[in-house]
């Protein structure tokens, strides 16, 4: 299904890729070659019916694993893809493990010290987290730490090592410059992760039973941590099934501005430019991430 809504989709906007091409072509100085455009219109079957169109990619994918060739860049959607959407997931599951990391602590803190000065500090924040767009923030990061560090965040690897094969030394290149994306892609989820588990931590610290393990002497973290805390918990995992397609889809923009090498421009380019095997694929694959954390949930 979401294979067929990705496919239809994609191919909603008037035009086609060959279109695109040809229009690229003009713009560029260069003339059309009309023949080379029906070649590839019919090599493509651009101009078959949508449904045969869809058919001749999806048939491939589940029988072979073959994603198609993207038409803009001329080669296997598979390969690609591949590299950079590992560098997407190892940036989800970081900017995750940062969203937990820090806005559990502070949901406790701030629920457990209400109206203090370090609540309103961290609930002003938090606020201004959610209410700044991330593409801003990448732009903010990237002139502070250029002008205060003489450091350009951008990219994910040093230039001696872009096109360098995996090693120890390109691991921890990759960890040097992972922090500021991470940063960026998780501000958002954490200024909302607090917001909602300080909620739920104030309502279960108001009832009955809170009170009564208090009444018989229960020390106070460890009544917090081994009831209230694991009941607000269960609502926040569960939505863990909305975290991962959010993050990688999110980022995209990030991605732009930072120039990382992830799927956010490669798939933003596909459909800007239609090519429609690639951009469905990669939207099919954002479906599977919400599959995999509903499950995960």
């Amino acid at each position: 299904l979401v294979s067929v809504v990705s496919f239809y989709i994609v191919n909603l906007p008037p035009g086609s890729w060959i279109e695109s091409y040809a229009i690229e072509l003009d713009n560029s100085g260069l003339i059309a070659n009309q023949a080379e455009l029906d070649f590839l219109t019919e090599r493509y079957g651009l101009d078959q019916p949508l449904h045969i169109q869809y058919l001749r990619w999806i048939v491939p994918v589940i029988t072979e694993g073959d994603f198609g060739q993207s038409f803009e860049w001329r080669q296997p959607v598979w390969s690609l893809i591949r590299e950079r959407l590992l560098l997407t997931m190892v940036i989800s599951f970081a900017s995750i493990i940062f969203i937990y990391a820090v806005s559990i602590p502070i949901a406790l803190y701030s629920a457990t010290h209400q109206y203090s000065f370090a609540d309103y500090v961290f609930s002003f924040f938090g606020l201004l987290g959610l209410a700044t767009p991330n593409f801003l923030l990448a732009l903010i990061f990237m002139v502070l730490l250029l002008k205060v560090f003489g450091f350009s965040p951008g990219g994910l690897f040093s230039p001696e090592y872009l096109r360098e094969p995996w090693s120890v030394a390109k691991f921890i290149d990759l960890l040097k410059h992972l922090p500021v994306p991470v940063i960026v892609v998780g501000t958002a989820g954490t200024a909302g992760l607090i917001r909602v588990l300080r909620g739920l931590l104030l309502d279960e610290l108001e009832k009955q039973y809170v009170k009564t393990a208090r009444a018989k002497g229960v020390e106070e973290w460890r009544l917090i941590l081994k009831y209230p805390f694991r009941m607000a918990l269960n609502p926040v995992l569960s939505t863990i099934g909305n975290l991962l397609p959010a993050i990688v889809s999110g980022s995209a923009i990030v991605s732009v501005v930072l120039g990382l090498p992830t799927t956010g421009p490669l798939l933003l380019r596909a459909i800007i430019a239609q090519d429609t095997y690639a951009a469905s694929s990669m939207l099919m694959m954002l479906g599977a991430l919400t599959v995999i954390g509903v499950f995960i949930s």
